[in-house]
Parts: structure tokens; C-alpha cells; sequence
């Protein structure tokens, strides 16, 4: 990845893709779960827990990152499921067929999972027997051209029943081009103890494996696609589905209308009849029931939009509360402040809510009509249903229905303009002579 970030903190639709791993075996109810780390990796540890992790001294190969946690599953004979932190695009119905396979009648001791990719590369690829059963998994480095030509390719992911498991990884050497212990390998042990080792087929974009940039957004495409399905299928409109931006936990009540080109970052709640104009960007808000948001209009961290307000475009909200039908229809920033019901934000209108040591906070009553180009200067605040002139700077707070004006009284100089057009007129004959 050409980062300084744990490849499997990389995020994928707003979560690291660690995260979506360990989404997918909770949702499988294991007993138990382990993450193997190797050294230096105290962030992804954080990033896991409380997952346990399971440290990895040296790396020297998937037969040893599951070797490593012999001492954490001894004794445990159930099935044990083998997932990898960078493909974080597998699912649980697929996971579930390879469970249902391991207690077939067969009863094999390791399931597979294979994928048929349009170019198998430098996949290892899978020796499968006429009769179905796997019998050998061959890394591309260490395949002839007769292996190299097989169509299955192997994914990495397994399960493998936990009372041969470890005996079979103990049995590992690192006699391969790479000098690695390769989980691999386990099948070829097993068959020759008898055991039984089967093969499961999955799409090649569930079983897409991150080590690019370039992987990453193909990956980010793919989930993307994803997320846009269950939200049209849940009942929201998407007018231009492939210019919408969601992320992982985007929430979203029924009877949504997201307009082209609208982004959804982490966080984002969105209520019944909502309509999120187009240009939009969202992080971390709530909306509730029949508001309008935008276009072009802007919620961050913090922000919570009543039941049938309106945020309009080039509007800003961050760490506000905006009640009940309230209105700020263009031009505006709302920071740190709390809108009542039915208030009016003008125009040009920003609660100015940092000094440069502290954020400080704006109350803007129910009822408050606030001019346009007014300044709200924290902490302050103005009562219910008080009203506040066109460009006027508040400093102290405003009782309830009072009229708030700062500005100076307005002067008109009769003919003035006259004069000036005749002066300078004046002036410019004086310069062509």
C-alpha cells in the first residue's frame, strides 16, 4: 500500500476493513475469535479490540500465522474458519455453504474456498480430483504448467475441522521458493491421512484480496454497488445511484429521495420522507422526518436536523441542533449552537462559535427570526421569538420578542451621486487635453 498505515486499516465505504471481517464472523456467532498481528502493530491491535490478537514474531508465512495460535484455540475441536484482514469483501451466505459442506456426509476434514477469476494471475491454483474432493493446493511460484493452466484458484480462506488442525500445521516446512511455512500445504497432509478435503465456489469480487491502491478502489466500487442495491431495495430513491457515496453504518428511513452526487460519510441517520438534495455531504448527522437538505449543503460531526427543517444550499452544520421546521435556506454557518423550532436563519448569517483558545455555544430560541449577514458571538443567546436586524453583530444575549439591531443608522447625501458623476467626468476631459 505504500503506507505507514497497517494494510487492513485501510477503509472500505468508511470502516477499516479489518472491521469488516470481524463484522462477518460475529454475524456467524463464532465462540471464539483471534486476530493474528505481527510486531509493531499496537494500532490494529486498538483497531480490534476487544478482540484478542495473537502476536506473530516473525512472518514467515500463513501456515505460521495459524500456528502461532495453537496456544490460544489447544484443545479445541470445533470448526475452526481461517479469514484473511484484507478481503473484506466475503459474505456470510458463502461462509454458511462452507460450514454446511464441512458436515456433509463426507464429513471432510478442510473445506476450501475457490473462485474462478477472468485472469487467474499468480493465484495458487486447486488440484481437484475426478470425484470433486481437493486434493492438493499449489502456490503459482512452485506450479508446472499443467498446474498454472487449472481454472480454480485459491482464496486462502478455509475451514478445517480443529482436532487435526494444528497437528497439520506442526507437519509444515518451508521447502517452497519462498522459504515460508504455507498454510496451503495442510491439504496435501491430509490426504495423505485420509483425511476427506472438499472444495466451495465463490464470485471472484467477494473474494477480491487488497494489496494495492489500486485493489482498494476497485474494492471501494464493489461495495459501493452493494450498498446502493439494499438501499434501493429498501425502499429509498437514488435518482443517479452510481454518483451516491454511502459508507457502512449509513442509516436510512423509508421513503428517502437522494438526489445525483450526494456523499454519506461515517455516522449518518436519515429519517422517513427526507430529501437530500443534490451536491450534498453528510457526516456523523442525524435528519429527522420530512426535512430537506440542500443542494450543496453541508453537515458535519454532530449535527441534528428536525422533523420538516430546512438546511439549504451553501449551508454549513456542525455540532448544531436544529429543531422542528426550522429554516436555514442558504448561506450559513451553525456551529456549536441549538436552532428552536420554527426559527429563520438569514442569509450570510454564522454563530461565531471559536475565539482561538475554546468553542463556545449559541442559543437561538424558538420563533427567532435572525437577519441576514448577522454574527452570533459566543456564548450568547437570543429568546424566543426575538427578532435581529440585517447585519447585525451580537455580542450579548436578546430577550424573548425583542428587536436586536447593531448597526449604524443609515444617512443619505441628496445628489451626491450627481456631483461624483460630474467630478469625474471633470477629471477625465482635464487628462485627454
Amino acid at each position: 500500500m505504500k503506507s505507514r498505515v497497517p494494510k487492513v486499516l485501510h477503509a472500505l465505504g468508511g470502516r477499516p476493513m479489518i472491521s469488516h471481517v470481524l463484522d462477518l464472523v460475529s454475524a456467524l456467532d463464532a465462540e471464539k475469535t483471534f486476530v493474528v498481528v505481527g510486531p509493531g502493530m499496537e494500532s490494529l491491535a486498538d483497531q480490534v479490540s476487544p478482540t484478542p490478537t495473537v502476536l506473530q514474531p516473525e512472518q514467515r508465512g500463513t501456515g505460521d500465522a495459524v500456528r502461532v495460535a495453537d496456544s490460544a484455540l489447544r484443545g479445541y475441536d470445533g470448526d475452526v474458519l481461517i479469514v484473511y484482514g484484507d478481503t473484506p469483501l466475503l459474505t456470510k451466505e458463502t461462509i454458511a455453504r462452507m460450514l454446511e459442506a464441512r458436515h456433509a456426509a463426507a464429513n471432510p476434514a478442510i473445506i476450501v474456498l475457490g473462485f474462478q477469476p477472468d485472469d487467474p494471475a499468480e493465484y495458487g491454483r486447486l488440484v481437484v480430483a475426478a470425484d470433486g474432493m481437493l486434493e492438493q493446493i499449489v502456490e503459482y511460484r512452485d506450479a508446472g504448467a499443467d498446474e498454472r493452466a487449472l481454472p480454480m484458484c485459491n482464496s486462502g480462506v478455509m475451514v478445517v475441522d480443529g482436532s487435526v488442525l494444528f497437528d497439520l500445521v506442526s507437519e509444515l516446512d518451508d521447502s517452497n521458493t519462498k522459504n515460508e511455512l504455507y498454510l496451503t500445504d495442510i491439504v496435501s497432509l491430509a490426504r495423505r491421512r485420509g483425511l476427506g478435503c472438499g472444495v466451495i465456489e465463490g464470485s471472484e469480487d467477494e473474494l477480491l484480496g487488497i494489496n494495492t491502491r489500486d485493489q482498494l478502489a476497485l474494492a471501494e466500487a464493489i461495495y459501493q454497488d452493494r450498498l446502493r442495491d439494499a438501499a434501493l431495495a429498501a425502499g429509498v430513491t437514488l435518482q443517479a445511484p452510481d454518483t451516491v457515496w454511502l459508507s457502512a453504518d449509513t442509516k436510512f428511513g423509508i421513503d428517502v429521495v437522494i438526489e445525483p452526487n450526494v456523499f454519506f460519510g461515517p455516522g449518518v441517520k436519515i429519517g422517513d420522507n427526507v430529501t437530500i438534495r443534490a451536491f450534498s455531504h453528510l457526516e456523523g448527522a442525524v435528519v429527522a422526518t420530512g426535512a430537506v437538505i440542500g443542494p450543496y449543503a453541508r453537515l458535519r460531526h454532530g449535527a441534528e436536523i428536525g422533523a420538516g427543517a430546512k438546511v439549504g444550499n451553501f449551508v454549513e452544520v456542525k455540532n448544531a441542533v436544529l429543531g422542528e421546521g426550522a429554516k436555514a435556506n442558504h448561506l450559513a454557518y451553525l456551529g456549536d449552537a441549538n436552532v428552536g423550532a420554527g426559527a429563520n436563519i438569514g442569509a450570510g448569517t454564522i454563530t461565531a462559535n471559536y475565539d482561538g483558545f475554546k468553542k463556545s455555544h449559541t442559543e437561538i430560541g424558538a420563533g427567532a427570526s435572525i437577519g441576514s449577514n448577522s454574527v452570533l458571538v459566543a456564548p450568547v443567546t437570543v429568546g424566543e421569538g426575538a427578532i435581529v436586524g440585517a447585519g447585525t453583530v451580537i455580542t450579548q444575549d436578546v430577550e424573548a420578542n425583542a428587536l436586536s439591531i447593531t448597526r449604524p443608522e443609515q444617512k443619505s447625501i441628496s445628489g451626491w451621486a450627481i456631483r461624483k458623476r460630474e467630478r469625474e467626468s471633470g477629471d477625465a476631459d482635464k487628462k485627454k487635453e
